[in-house]
């Protein structure tokens, strides 16, 4: 299942629809420098952007990251 949304850039707003697959994955992104940043999944109400979780040298690394979040806000 697919989830639309409307993706922002720092420039000018919002540059288009895009398509999100609904994995935990989509919420790594890969930056210019190579790195990868973990973001969350919900937008805080008053920024309306989504928190810096960290920023990784690799992408197993923001994943191995990802798990130890989501398995310590259910303890």
């Amino acid at each position: 299942m697919h989830r639309w949304f409307w993706p922002r850039t720092e420039r000018n707003g919002y540059r288009g629809l895009a398509v999100s697959s609904g994995k935990e994955t989509d919420m790594i992104r890969k930056l210019k420098s190579g790195e990868y940043r973990l973001y969350s999944r919900k937008v805080d109400p008053k920024t309306h952007k989504r928190k810096n979780l960290g920023t990784f040298s690799s992408r197993d690394a923001a994943e191995r990251h990802e798990r130890e979040v989501q398995y310590f806000k259910r303890q």
